[in-house]
């Protein structure tokens, strides 16, 4: 007789402030997800002082489905308020949070919660995927960051945005402002795993400014510095040797693609030369050419075998030691 075992429940909280543009999408894409081996039986907005549509926009969906549950905040008091409130209220011992600016993939939520079949795994972090267009020069600063963010996680995790974690804490302290961060350093004091769930999809916006792409990564390296200092956990992103292997890598990379663009302006030069002798010297037409035969292979099989690639991504897998 096969035996399936059961579900992992989770509670979902989801912090907002002025998300009147966000949260209706979010909260949809929350109901939508394809679950397996996950269950949300519970989605709690924590609407932090907001002045828009927020408030009303959830409270349409509480009457969509009962899972979903509000708590309003009348004055804005900081992310970490948000998820002492949540924490306060949740009722699962697999939680999951996600910050109102953001979007789930359809199957972000069973791709980062399953990971807990494994007694070993506290905590998992989603692969975080801008959709700015990044035409113009901070939208490429935050699609390089995430990109180097991401090589930097599948070495050791650094994770925000959206995580899911074991209950090893009530509350977050009110001085903490990286909370992420904290949650992490809680999981590997207790001896468990930190784990990067790259097939775990979130979609974010970055700054569209310099002023704001500079604000925001101050206020997140104060942050990790303060975390460092008082509760003795340093980040990766915070790890400069380990930060410059990436960067070096990505440079790297730049280095080839603009060799790849020269030799390729060379080659289409070249070839373009050819053609000229070929149509004014030689008076040749081409009609019946001469065959590129590195072109005749199965196309299906290696448009399978591409896919395939595409789809499967490596799992991440941290371990560490207790802090002292």
């Amino acid at each position: 007789m096969i035996h399936s075992r059961p579900k992992l429940r989770c509670s979902v909280g989801i912090t907002a402030y002025n998300e009147e543009d966000n949260i209706g999408a979010l909260l949809q894409a929350m109901l939508d997800q394809h679950l397996h081996d996950v269950e949300i039986t519970e989605i709690v907005v924590v609407a932090s002082g907001c002045t828009d549509n927020t408030v009303p926009i959830v409270r349409s969906f509480q009457e969509q489905d009962p899972r979903i549950k509000l708590i309003v905040q009348p004055e804005r008091r900081g992310k970490t308020a948000a998820i002492n409130e949540f924490l306060a209220v949740a009722k699962e011992d697999i939680l999951v949070l996600e910050s109102g600016d953001t979007l789930p993939h359809e199957n972000a939520i069973e791709n980062l919660v399953r990971v807990f079949h494994d007694p070993s795994v506290g905590m998992t972090g989603a692969h975080k995927i801008p959709v700015n267009t990044p035409d113009h020069l901070v939208g490429l600063f935050t699609h390089l960051r995430l990109r180097m963010e991401h090589e930097l996680c599948l070495d050791i995790p650094r994770l925000g945005e959206l995580i899911a974690f074991r209950r090893l804490l009530d509350r977050i302290p009110p001085d903490v402002a990286m909370d992420e961060a904290f949650v992490e350093a809680i999981v590997i004091k207790h001896g468990l795993q930190v784990r990067y769930s790259p097939d775990a999809i979130v979609y974010n916006t970055g700054p569209e400014t310099i002023r704001d792409f500079v604000r925001q990564r101050r206020r997140n390296h104060a942050g990790h510095l303060y975390l460092k200092h008082k509760y003795g956990h340093q980040v990766s992103s915070i790890q400069n040797a380990r930060v410059a292997r990436v960067a070096l890598k990505e440079l790297w990379g730049a280095i080839r693609l603009l060799y790849s663009l020269v030799l390729l302006a060379l080659l289409e030069g070249w070839s373009r030369l050819l053609g000229w002798y070929d149509f004014a010297i030689k008076r040749e037409r081409h009609v019946v050419w001469e065959m590129a035969m590195s072109q005749k292979q199965n196309v299906e099989e290696l448009r399978r075998q591409e896919t395939n690639e595409l789809e499967v991504r490596p799992m991440a897998l941290t371990g560490r030691q207790p802090l002292p």
